[in-house]
């Protein structure tokens, strides 16, 4: 993302890591322009600063590329992937024709007709299974419904999954967070055991799947007026974890789907609840078919389509060991070190970006921070060692 602070009477920016402090970089370059001088002060050579830092962020930008589709090293005979494919060579073109041809003309229709066997069954079932009187034995057919249709799913994408460390699985009670790079993150977990889900309730054919899910099994739907009541949303939460009959609740913490390559920003609410929390790791394997969900710029049936034409997903799923806060640990903190454990378990870059900047603007609090940063450069009051945090 391209971010330009004002700070009068110079532009400024945010820029992720810096080899030495601002301070130390302006004096280098102030020296290299003038004498230095003693006094702290404006000088022009300090635009040069702000300059390089601007054009270092254009040139690398850490941030929106995170919401596009990672690039391939090779071609995977996917138009979608390479558009001049026309341009490569006569034997490509033809092996891509033949491609089209199976992907389109056999796996589609067949992967089309399992999904809609699965949702239908779904909502079939789970409906008939919420009449049963019997709380214990409405939660238990519950979850082989779930597990059942949930497969059929799995089989409608052709996934492959590769799960790891299912000892350290989310047990009843807790709540399991993962990084979230499409919709079908929840079927792939979901594929492994059972879950209550949590979000807004939809209307049309997600709405049909959610009021049958919740007939049967405890998962939580808030109306669109209630998502921002933070205290109504953890007092749920936290009713819920409290039943240890109940199954994890799974979310996803970053709030936005990411390209895969990066954990970006948990927001800490689901962090605050007293409970264990258990980190899962999801990591997709592009060559096959890229999981990525661009939501600004493929509608949900668009995508599944895109998915259910490619020639397969592939992933891989680690549990992590389960984790809790720890004594003078804030949520935030808490979260940080939950997103840190799952970045490096999935061969992820560690952001602390917020993911809303997929469609929103910086907030007003990173650009103060920054033009704080060169004032008190200008009065003097930087420590010398100090290394100021930055980020694009």
């Amino acid at each position: 993302m391209h971010v330009f602070l004002v700070v009068v009477p110079i532009v400024g920016i945010i820029a992720k890591e810096s080899p030495s402090s601002l301070q130390q970089e302006l004096q280098e370059l102030r020296g290299s322009a003038s004498c230095p001088r003693s006094e702290p002060e404006f000088e022009m050579a300090d635009i040069f600063y702000f300059c390089r830092r601007g054009v270092e962020s254009i040139l690398d930008d850490e941030v929106t590329k995170r919401f596009s589709a990672q690039e391939l090293e090779s071609w995977n005979l996917l138009t979608r992937s390479n558009y001049n494919f026309r341009h490569i060579s006569l034997r490509l073109t033809v092996l891509w024709g033949l491609g089209v041809l199976i992907r389109y003309g056999i796996l589609l229709p067949l992967r089309v007709t399992l999904a809609i066997t699965g949702i239908s069954l779904l909502v079939v079932l789970t409906t008939l299974v919420g009449f049963l009187p019997n709380r214990e034995l409405r939660f238990y057919l519950s979850e082989k419904v779930h597990l059942m249709c949930f497969r059929i799913c799995v089989r409608a994408l052709t996934a492959i999954i590769t799960y790891h460390n299912r000892e350290n699985k989310p047990k009843n009670g807790g709540i399991c967070v993962s990084n979230h790079t499409t919709p079908i993150d929840v079927i792939i977990l979901a594929n492994d055991g059972c879950y209550s889900m949590v979000g807004q309730v939809h209307g049309g054919l997600m709405g049909m799947m959610q009021r049958a899910m919740v007939k049967s099994s405890p998962h939580i739907w808030f109306e669109r007026s209630e998502v921002k009541d933070r205290h109504l949303v953890a007092k749920r939460l936290s009713d819920h974890v409290a039943d240890k009959t109940k199954q994890p609740i799974l979310i996803f913490p970053e709030g936005t789907c990411i390209n895969n390559t990066s954990v970006m920003m948990f927001k800490k609410g689901s962090f605050e609840i007293a409970c264990t929390v258990y980190p899962v790791a999801i990591k997709y394997d592009p060559r096959f078919g890229d999981a990525f969900w661009n939501s600004s710029k493929f509608g949900l049936v668009n995508y599944l389509l895109r998915m259910m034409s490619s020639w397969a997903i592939v992933c891989s799923v680690w549990y992590l060991p389960p984790m809790n806060r720890e004594e003078g640990e804030d949520a935030m903190q808490f979260a940080n070190r939950v997103k840190a454990a799952i970045a490096a378990q999935g061969g992820l870059v560690d952001l602390i970006w917020d993911g809303g900047l997929k469609r929103a603007k910086v907030k007003d609090a990173f650009k103060e921070e920054q033009q704080k940063l060169y004032s008190k450069v200008l009065v003097g009051e930087q420590d010398e060692g100090e290394v100021y945090p930055s980020m694009h």
